[in-house]
């Protein structure tokens, strides 16, 4: 397999693999890091969980002769319980999950991810799914609009561009990524448009969290995931961006803890024990090989915990 993903020696060091395991690669895309999972399985199962048909049809050629050590499961990783319950799976040995956008989801003109591509307003990453970046641009209120893009994409000049927005879908809809692209682009100030970024990088960012709820899968992943895994298991997680990491770095420190006694309590009478211990102090990001031979690696960073 020709893809080679993010960190994937760190993955395969902090899953610190058991042949005979139980593993779970919540995030499949093109099968990097599931097929090196399952490579080094012998009596063990991987469960590979992608939302995207096309991703797991896309993978699985490349992965068939790992027969059956991988089970296939279109499904959204918020639901990794229900997921692991529907195959019989009480506990696993260790969980991957890796934020990124796969390539091929930004490479397919139609899914309308990119803004260098025409394409309709679509950006889901599960294509049954009913709510699509042209129902965002063209319906929601100018102050929720104007939300998502300030906290999803960080966008400062969100309320001029989501002013723009409203005028122009008051003439009629906003209908593909090249026809947003140029409302964006038109609303900031021309200093803004000459920087290194283009311009309507964080809008598209913020539009595409937001179609797929990513943060609030995340959210409920981070406080299930670690409930299945057995004492001794792994969960390795890779980021791309501040607020991924920033629900990452809370919920593994909240897990970590245990009494949540306040401060000034001289001892503690809670009796909560830490779930976990975090295995990476700091976020582990990618060498300057990789980075090399890799430039979308750059802001990966990835955070591993074990389960007490």
């Amino acid at each position: 397999m020709s893809h080679v993903p993010v960190l994937l020696r760190e993955c395969l060091e902090g899953l610190d693999i058991n042949p005979d395991g139980v593993y779970v690669d919540g995030t499949l895309g093109r099968g990097g890091h599931a097929g090196e999972i399952a490579s080094r399985l012998s009596s063990g199962r991987l469960i590979a969980i992608d939302r995207d048909a096309d991703a797991i049809k896309g993978a699985s050629g490349p992965l068939s002769e790992y027969g059956d050590r991988i089970s296939y499961v279109k499904g959204n990783f918020r639901d990794i319980s229900g997921i692991l319950d529907g195959l019989g799976i009480d506990l696993a040995d260790g969980m991957l999950f890796d934020f990124g956008v796969s390539s091929p989801q930004l490479d397919e003109i139609e899914r309308g991810f990119s803004y260098m591509n025409n394409a309709s307003l679509d950006m889901r990453m599960d294509r049954q799914d009913e709510l699509t970046a042209y129902d965002l641009v063209n319906s929601w209120p100018e102050d929720k609009l104007r939300g998502i893009f300030f906290s999803l994409g960080e966008e400062r000049y969100s309320a001029l561009i989501t002013r723009a927005i409203v005028r122009r879908r008051a003439d009629k809809p906003i209908e593909t990524t090249f026809e947003l692209n140029e409302v964006i682009v038109s609303a900031i100030p021309a200093a803004a448009r000459r920087e290194a970024q283009h311009p309507s990088k964080r809008c598209f960012q913020a539009l595409r969290i937001a179609v797929n709820d990513e943060l609030g899968a995340i959210r409920e992943m981070l406080y299930n995931a670690p409930n299945r895994l057995r004492a001794g298991g792994r969960l390795c997680v890779i980021s791309f961006h501040s607020l991924e990491d920033r629900l990452v770095k809370t919920a593994f420190t909240s897990l970590s803890k245990g009494c949540v006694c306040p401060k000034d309590f001289p001892v503690c009478v809670c009796s909560n024990k830490p779930e976990v211990k975090i295995i990476t102090r700091k976020p582990v990001y990618p060498g300057e090989q990789e980075l090399a031979e890799n430039p979308r690696s750059a802001s990966a960073k990835m955070r591993v915990l074990e389960k007490i």
